[in-house]
């Protein structure tokens, strides 16, 4: 076999070079005298050129008879052909096969042939060998790049806090057990509380992409029971100072696939209508939206103060304002514990969600920082304080105003790149149905 350290990218492929490129069995076309292989890899796919008469017949059955998605190297010279599908072809000197592939594939990684979900999320490996599916993941991490970057340009430290954890954020059911040397424990449904008691210390402003577990019983495009949740928390912020971030993030991620992902945004289709948001997201008070909901007709019933808003309740409001916008000062009684009333009016809270036309993205708010009133918080939710003692003692020593929010990462890039599915945007999804792989 070839040493592959000085292996070149097919993309990078030039006239004149003599190459040794590396990668799968895209396609193989044999028209007698002359026979051509495709080869694909990350970069895009090359032409290799075969002409029976002038070589070696042990190359060219090399060649010629490897399955389709086989891994070969290929060394040879670069010659210019307009009409190869990259106007350049390998004439090459040797045919390595790396790893073979059975001549049974149970999905067709060209894409000529379609194939159902499940059996794609089954044979993931081979599902991402297409260029539209490999370029959703290639956005998703240039969505989280920019992200990093804009919480940085915020002054926010990047953590990492428990996902196995002694008591869940909310409280309730949505949890999953564990056996933790004899003792239960739950994985983590949310850093919340973790990353209030840091935005408490003298790092003041904090984030975190990382996992999330809940154990909800749905089976819906849109739940998943392992997710990606993109947090943040800030000292000294109220809600408006995070729904401020919060439009920086989306704005710069959206900026950043949009400068950086042509290519991606080619392979989905998008190139043409993929656009960055430009004006400022709206901000609807609850009471707002709902009259803008009542007002579309398209419920049975108009929803009253105090009801959460139906799923066809934010499609009628989403297809009415028609871009991302955020939802202010919701009910007190529909948020959690931690959500700070406004000041003088204990029905209002400062809670917040950003809305995409398609579905809720973020959730947020400023937090009560209050001791006593966290307390009456708990209590007035059904929940022991005692079990949150961990979190709950911090607030006797000091803890500033805070605020923050939290973005589920797959339904940012399901609505980013419109995808139908949110296991789509995910490489292993894990749901009510599926553990493996």
């Amino acid at each position: 076999m070839h040493g592959l350290e000085d292996r070149t990218y097919t993309s990078d492929a030039e006239p004149g070079d003599h190459v040794t490129v590396a990668g799968w069995v895209h396609e193989v076309r044999d028209l007698g005298g002359i026979a051509f292989l495709i080869l694909r890899d990350t970069e895009g796919r090359i032409q290799v050129k075969f002409e029976k008469d002038e070589m070696d017949d042990e190359l060219v059955e090399t060649g010629l008879g490897v399955a389709r998605e086989s891994v070969i190297a290929v060394t040879g010279a670069v010659d210019e052909e307009p009409r190869a599908p990259t106007g350049v072809e390998i004439t090459p000197d040797s045919v390595d096969v790396l790893a073979e592939s059975d001549t049974e594939l149970p999905l067709d990684p060209s894409g000529k042939v379609d194939a159902e979900l499940s059996t794609r999320l089954d044979n993931r490996t081979l599902d991402l060998r297409k260029d539209e599916v490999k370029a959703v993941f290639e956005i998703r991490g240039e969505i989280f790049r920019a992200a990093r970057e804009a919480f940085r340009d915020a002054n926010a430290t990047e953590i990492t806090t428990p996902k196995i954890v002694a008591t869940g954020t909310e409280g309730g059911t949505e949890l999953f057990p564990i056996t933790y040397f004899g003792e239960e424990a739950f994985m983590n449904q949310s850093p919340q509380l973790f990353k209030q008691l840091t935005a408490g210390s003298s790092l003041e402003r904090v984030f975190e992409i990382g996992p999330i577990f809940r154990a909800e019983e749905h089976n819906t495009p849109r739940h998943l029971n392992e997710a990606t949740s993109i947090d943040f928390e800030g000292a000294f912020c109220d809600h408006e100072d995070a729904m401020d971030v919060c439009e920086s993030v989306i704005r710069s991620a959206y900026e950043a696939v949009e400068r950086n992902c042509e290519p991606q945004l080619e392979a989905l289709g998008l190139e043409a209508e993929f656009e960055a948001p430009t004006e400022s997201f709206p901000r609807l008070t609850y009471e707002e939206a709902i009259e803008r909901i009542n007002a579309t007709g398209e419920l049975d019933e108009q929803l009253v103060w105090g009801d959460d808003l139906p799923t066809e309740g934010e499609h009628a409001l989403g297809e009415d304002v028609g871009e991302h916008y955020f939802i202010t000062d919701w009910p007190s009684e529909i948020k959690p514990f931690y959500i700070k009333d406004y000041d003088g009016d204990d029905t209002l809270s400062t809670g917040f969600d950003l809305m995409h036309p398609r579905m809720e993205l973020v959730s947020g708010g400023q937090r009560e920082h209050r001791y006593e009133e966290l307390i009456a918080g708990f209590e007035q939710q059904g929940l022991d304080p005692e079990e949150f003692e961990y979190y709950t003692k911090m607030f006797k020593y000091g803890m500033p105003p805070h605020a923050g929010w939290a973005i589920g990462a797959e339904r940012l890039v399901m609505t980013m790149l419109g995808l139908d599915n949110i296991r789509e945007a995910v490489l292993f999804p894990r749901d009510r149905q599926r553990l493996s792989p």
